[in-house]
């Protein structure tokens, strides 16, 4: 059997297309994913990506094609999907909570693009995250660059509404967490059911984020 035979029954297809549940918290990577440098997959990338276009049928020798297999690798391996290496998780360095702040610590509107892992196409979103400060405190640029970090992968939404609390419970020290991520899906906008008006939204309370008044009192701040 060639690579190119259908190694699937119809009934098989079905359920590997309609399979879109999610796996687990962690993203799942292979244990060799980053064997290969960044230049060695952009390298791979295009070669592929150029293959997937000529069996569309479009004529690479066009000036406006010619460039779309590098640009692509490039996007994936340094933009949209640069999330996946751990090494370019931001740092999250502590300060001394010199101002005694202790209540609630609300970031708004942070954007979200992501891509769906179904169909490698476009999330966007916004997500606010909250917190109680403790005895250390965060720069705020830096949830905004977790968001950011863990959102750059293919994605399903409610992996990564987790995964950004998890990290900022870990990197925060504190357990009083709160996000809500609210997206637009390519993938059902524009595709399948082709729904414009619809859009997702994930939710993880944390600590005293499960106490009503707290909660509620998150979910009015952008309401």
């Amino acid at each position: 059997m060639t690579k190119h035979e259908n190694i699937y029954t119809p009934e098989q297809q079905e359920e590997l297309l309609n399979g879109h549940l999610g796996t687990s918290l962690d993203t799942p990577l292979r244990s060799d994913a980053f064997d290969l440098s960044n230049e060695d997959k952009i390298v791979q990338i295009a070669e592929k990506f150029e293959d997937i276009m000529l069996l569309l049928g479009l004529d690479l020798k066009d000036d406006s094609l010619s460039g779309t297999p590098l640009r692509v690798a490039k996007m994936y391996v340094n933009d949209a999907f640069s999330g996946l290496n751990p090494l370019n998780k931001p740092k999250m360095k502590l300060f001394e909570n010199k101002y005694e702040y202790k209540e609630m610590l609300i970031e708004k509107n942070i954007k979200v693009h992501s891509h769906c892992e179904h169909h490698f196409v476009p999330i966007i979103g916004k997500c606010h995250v909250a917190y109680f400060p403790g005895d250390k405190v965060v720069g705020l640029s830096k949830l905004n660059r977790i968001v950011r970090h863990f959102a750059k992968r293919p994605q399903v939404q409610e992996r990564l509404t987790r995964q950004i609390a998890e990290a900022l419970m870990e990197g925060l020290q504190t357990e009083h967490v709160a996000i809500y991520l609210e997206a637009d899906h390519m993938c059902v906008k524009t595709r399948g059911v082709e729904d414009d008006h619809s859009s997702t939204v994930t939710m993880a309370f944390h600590g005293n984020f499960n106490n009503v008044d707290a909660k509620r009192s998150f979910l009015e701040s952008f309401r």
